[in-house]
C-alpha cells in the first residue's frame, strides 16, 4: 500500500469520527429533561408548568414509558391514566417541529401521586357543589321568569278588563248624553217593566200597559217614545250592560210592533247598564227594582208651548 493510499484511509477515518461525534452531539442536544406540575390534560396532551415556563406542551404516545419511583433504586410501571392534573413529573424527550415535547419517559413519586389524587378529589367535590349551585340558580331564574310571565299575563288581563270597563262607561256616557237634554221635553206618562235576574224576555203581563201607553201617546202632538234599560249592579258590568241593552231592545219591539208607534216617533233605545240604581242591591227587592225598563211619553216643550203646557207632567 502506498503512502498516498494510507493518507486517504486516514482522512476517511477522521471524517467518520467527526460525523459520529456530530450526530452524537445533535442527539444529545435534542434530548431534554423537564420537571414541572401537570396543569391540564386532554387525551394524549399534557400542559406542564415549570419553574421557568408557564406552559410546556407534552405529547404522549405509545412509546412513552410511565413509571413511579419506589425507593432509591426501584420503580413501578404505571398507566398513563395516572398522569392527572396537580401531579409533579419529570419528562424526558425531544421537541418536535411544533415546539412540543414528545415524551420518551415520564416519572413521578408515589407520595406525589397520592397528593394529586387528594387534590383532584377536592376539586371534584367543589365542581359538584358549583354544579349544584348553578342548577339551583338556573331553577330560581326559571321560576322568576315564570313569575314575570304570569305577572305580564295578569297585567294584560287587567288592562283588557280596564278597556272593557272604559268601553262600558263610554257606552253609558253616550246614552246618558243622548238623553241628557230632557229639559227640552215634558214627561207625559211612563210605564216601568221589571225583569227576573238575568232575564231579558218581557213578561206578557206588561204588554197591555205598554200598548196602552202607546195609544195615549198618539193623542199628543209631536210626541216621542223613550225606552231606557237598566240592570242591577250584581255580577259583571259588561254582562249587565248587555242585559240592559237587550231588555230595552225587546221592549222597543213591543212598542213599534204591537203599539204601532212609527220609528220617526222613537228615540234610540238606551242601555244604561248599572247606572241610576233606584233600589239597594244588598236586598232581593232592591235588585228587582233595578232590573227594569222605563217607557216614557215625551213631548217637546217648544211644541207643547204652542198649545199650552199639558195637564200631566
Amino acid at each position: 500500500m502506498t503512502k498516498r493510499h494510507l493518507l486517504s484511509l486516514a482522512s476517511v477515518a477522521s471524517l467518520l469520527l467527526v460525523l459520529t461525534a456530530s450526530f452524537s452531539l445533535v442527539a444529545t442536544a435534542q434530548s431534554v429533561k423537564v420537571e414541572g406540575i401537570i396543569k391540564g390534560r386532554s387525551g394524549n396532551t399534557l400542559s406542564l408548568q415549570t419553574s421557568d415556563v408557564p406552559k410546556v406542551v407534552v405529547i404522549l404516545n405509545d412509546d412513552t414509558q410511565v413509571s413511579q419511583a419506589q425507593g432509591a433504586f426501584r420503580k413501578k410501571d404505571m398507566s398513563m391514566a395516572a398522569l392527572i392534573p396537580g401531579l409533579p413529573i419529570q419528562v424526558e424527550g425531544t421537541y418536535n417541529a411544533q415546539n412540543q415535547l414528545v415524551a420518551k419517559t415520564v416519572k413521578f413519586k408515589g407520595d406525589d401521586l397520592k397528593q394529586a389524587q387528594a387534590i383532584q378529589a377536592g376539586v371534584h367535590e367543589t365542581q359538584k357543589a358549583a354544579a349544584a349551585n348553578q342548577a339551583e340558580l338556573e331553577q330560581q331564574a326559571a321560576a322568576l321568569a315564570a313569575q314575570n310571565a304570569a305577572l305580564k299575563e295578569q297585567q294584560a288581563a287587567i288592562t283588557e278588563a280596564d278597556k272593557r270597563s272604559a268601553a262600558n262607561k263610554a257606552a253609558i256616557a253616550a246614552n246618558s248624553a243622548r238623553f241628557g237634554q230632557m229639559d227640552d221635553y215634558y214627561i207625559l206618562d211612563e210605564v216601568t217593566v221589571l225583569f227576573g235576574n238575568g232575564q231579558t224576555k218581557v213578561d206578557p203581563k206588561y204588554v197591555p200597559q205598554i200598548t196602552a201607553l202607546c195609544e195615549k201617546a198618539k193623542g199628543y202632538n209631536g210626541y216621542m217614545i223613550q225606552v231606557k234599560g237598566y240592570a242591577s249592579s250584581t255580577g259583571s258590568a259588561a254582562v249587565n250592560q248587555e242585559l240592559s241593552q237587550q231588555r230595552a231592545h225587546n221592549v222597543t219591539n213591543i212598542v213599534t210592533q204591537q203599539g204601532r208607534v212609527p220609528l220617526t216617533n222613537m228615540l234610540a233605545p238606551g242601555a244604561m247598564g248599572e247606572s241610576r240604581q233606584i233600589g239597594t242591591d244588598s236586598t232581593e227587592q232592591g235588585q228587582a227594582e233595578n232590573r227594569r225598563v222605563v217607557v216614557r211619553i215625551l213631548q217637546n216643550k217648544g211644541i207643547a208651548g204652542t198649545q199650552g203646557a199639558p195637564a200631566s207632567q
